[in-house]
Formats: structure tokens, sequence, C-alpha cells
């Protein structure tokens, strides 16, 4: 996925000189609730829009604010919740035409199946609009189209998974990160011996255990089997690529390559990510978030230079291109069909104006996400870790493929299938063949 390097902002680096003076504070876990909102509207039948709770929100809070500030009689009533509770309110008030008016969403195959619903509008006028058009990395704006047709915009910083880890510990026991996944399962050993659990993760939150086995395909069998997985082709799911990998991950677990009692550590709270910077755990494959988690919650650790990240390793024998990344292009925003002709219109003037401009953007970065903009460079170049930052923004706009979050990039049903069934495999509970066979049976012949 390619995409071009735009114009600097001017703007938008001044406004961030500005924010990067203070980091900006969590959201609640909760949902939250500014203004009465009914069905699909917020305040005395205003616009509305839920946000999904943590580091980020505060950007949210603020674009919003700035528009309710400007805008008295076209007021949006934000809603705010965690990240699992949305997933599963979202699709219930879309179903029953209740949703709010901008659906915040990944993309994907629960994008598609909005719009085969009738429940999103086509807004392909609004993304060809030059104000809009020449604000995104056209590659990551892409995401929001389905059949040639935009019905999403980026709202967020993009997000691909990486491997972070604490270099202290790595000093401890005198090892490099790895390059290779010989090279990572020989690390497991070495910091067992240590005392220290090679990798945190949050297994019961479910969705973080989703890049071991994406990255694992990838990089065995490359974007074509994920893509025959989407593309329901009977039984995709076989492909021996699949097996490897699921194979891969119970040799990961069985000698001892995660913290013990994984599968009940939360990731709402930021509890897995506190192992890495405590000491606890010496690595962590993750989003962006993980960094914004640690920078709000420890930023000492970053600015001593105790923060390491590195790309997920190749692995031996291989077919996938190692710069191929998983996680989340970005979130987006789609307009509900269910709203009002008054709430669509405030919508379209708020992403046109507001999504993103300068301040938004810089609003990310200051968090420690980076804003899917052309011409981020120069803001990049001036943030407080300009390296990291800019590995971020490198990495997603070079990927030659970008692979959505599973559970994002599968149909609802199938993605919920995947997220329990997955879980089994790193709890031992079936094999890598009943896998195959459970995951099979969602795609319809």
């Amino acid at each position: 996925m390619k995409t071009a390097v735009g114009s600097p902002r001017p703007l938008l680096a001044m406004a961030l000189a500005v924010l990067m003076t203070g980091v900006a504070a969590c959201g609640t876990s909760g949902p939250r609730q500014a203004g009465t909102a009914s069905a699909a509207g917020g305040d005395a039948g205003g616009p509305s829009a839920w946000i999904i709770s943590g580091v980020t929100a505060k950007a949210f809070q603020n674009s919003f604010g700035s528009w309710n500030a400007a805008h008295p009689g076209q007021k949006f009533a934000i809603q705010e919740f965690a990240n699992d509770p949305y997933k599963q309110k979202i699709r219930t008030a879309v179903g029953a035409k209740q949703a709010p008016t901008l659906i915040y969403g990944w993309g994907g195959g629960v994008l598609t199946s909005y719009v085969a619903a009738g429940a999103v509008e086509d807004i392909s006028d609004l993304a060809e609009d030059p104000a809009v058009k020449e604000r995104f990395l056209p590659s990551i704006a892409a995401v929001g189209k389905v059949d040639g047709k935009t019905y999403a915009l980026p709202n967020n910083g993009v997000k691909p998974v990486v491997i972070y880890y604490n270099k202290d510990l790595f000093a401890k026991i005198g090892a490099q990160p790895p390059k290779t996944w010989n090279e990572l399962m020989a690390l497991v050993p070495k910091f067992n011996a240590a005392g220290i659990a090679p990798f945190t993760v949050s297994g019961q939150a479910k969705w973080p255990l989703l890049p071991w086995l994406a990255y694992l395909i990838d990089r065995i069998g490359g974007p074509r089997v994920m893509n025959d997985i989407t593309a329901g082709k009977p039984n995709a799911w076989s492909d021996p690529a699949v097996t490897e990998a699921t194979t891969k991950i119970q040799e990961l677990v069985k000698a001892g390559g995660f913290v013990k009692g994984f599968s009940s550590i939360s990731t709402d709270s930021g509890a897995d990510v506190a192992l890495l910077y405590t000491g606890k755990a010496a690595m962590t494959l993750g989003l962006p978030a993980t960094y914004q988690t640690i920078k709000t919650a420890n930023p000492k650790f970053i600015s001593d230079g105790k923060l390491g990240y590195v790309p997920f390793p190749a692995v031996e024998g291989g077919k996938g291109d190692p710069a191929n990344v998983v996680g989340n292009p970005s979130n987006f925003w789609s307009i509900s069909s269910a709203a009002t002709p008054e709430q669509k219109q405030a919508a379209r003037e708020y992403i046109k104006n507001d999504l993103l401009n300068d301040k938004y953007a810089a609003d990310l970065l200051a968090v420690g996400n980076v804003p899917p903009v052309e011409g981020a460079e120069d803001a990049i170049a001036k943030s407080d870790d300009p390296a990291y930052y800019s590995m971020i923004y490198e990495v997603a706009k070079k990927a030659p493929n970008f692979q959505l979050s599973l559970d994002q990039a599968l149909a609802p049903e199938a993605g919920d299938k995947l997220l329990t069934t997955l879980q089994q495999v790193f709890l031992e509970e079936i094999t890598p063949e009943q896998f195959a066979t459970t995951m099979n049976a969602t795609i319809s012949g």
C-alpha cells in the first residue's frame, strides 16, 4: 500500500508545539454522556456520536467541543464506551436503526455489512471534495470504500501492530530483539530463566490475540491466504499457512512464551502493558495504544529511552514480505442512514471542516497517535519522539500489504467466532485442525 507525500502543514506544526507541553488525559471507561441523546440524535434532536474511552478520547472530545462551541444549534451529544462494550452496543443500535449520527468503525467486513443493510450513507461526493480528499493519506482513506463508493472516512491515527520491548530487560540477558521466528523462540527460555515473562498479552479481551494469528499467516503464506478467507473461499481456513500459524502459537504457549495467567489479564485497564514497563515482561505485540498507554502511565519510561520497538519477525521459509503489517489502518466515521436530514447535514459539515483538521491532528499526535494526514512529516519532526512517530507513519504508508484486524475484516458473526476459537487455541483447548474446521463452518458456501 503506497501513498504520496503531500506538502507540509504549518498550522499542524504550530498547534503541535503548544500541545506537546503536556499529555492529554485519559477518558473514562464509560459510558459517559454529554447531553441527552435520543435514538439517532443528540440534544433536542441534534447530531450524536459515540466514542471509545482511553488515551485518544480527549482528541475526540476536544474536536466535538470546538464544533459545539461554534455551532450552538447543531451540538453533538457524545457518549463514551470501553472498546468491547461499544462493539456490542453499536451493532445492536445499527440493527435497530437507533445508531448515533456518526458511527465509529474500523472498515472491513463490518462496514460491508452496514452497507449491505443500507445502514450508512454514501459519502463519495464528500470524499471527493478537494478540501477533504487532499487531507488524508489516500491508502488509509481507501479503507472506507465498499464496491468503489466511500462510506467512511478516517477519524483516528494509523495503527500498525509492532513488537514493543523493554530495553533494560534485553540488556539484562544480553540479547537483541528478534528478527526471525526462530530467534523469537530462542529468547523464550532465556527470559524465563531470568524470571522474566517473554511476552505480555491480554487474553481476557481476546482481540489482542488476533495479531499473532494474522502476522503468522501473513509471514508464512503471504496476503493471499487472508484474501481467500475474507473472500469466502470454501475451506480457506484449512490452508497450510493457517495450520502452521496456529501450531506455532501453541508451540510458543507451551514453551512459556506468555506471562502466567494471561487469559485473565485486562487490556482496558492497561494491566497487560503495565507488565512491560514495570519489568515483569520483556515484550508485547501491540497497536500504538501500547505506546499511548505507557506515555500516559509512565512517560519517564519513554523519555529515558527504555522502550524499544521492532517489526514482527520474518518466518524462515515463509512467503510473506516482512514489510507487510497487521493492525488498523485507522478508525472511521460513517453517517447513519437512520439520522434525520438535519443530523446528516451537520455530520457532513463536521467531516468537511473539522475532521482531522490541524488542531485535531495535533491532539492525536500529542498522545502518541500518528494522524493519517498528508504532510505530517514536519509536525512529527518537531514532536517529542520523532523516531517513534516517523516509524509508525512510514510503516503504515509504505507497507506492501496492510491487513485489517481480523475481527473487523470478517463479517460480524465470523469475527465473533474467531475471537472465541482463537482463545481456545491459545489455551490449548483445541487443536489447529479443530480451529480450521470450526472457522470453515463460518464461510457460507
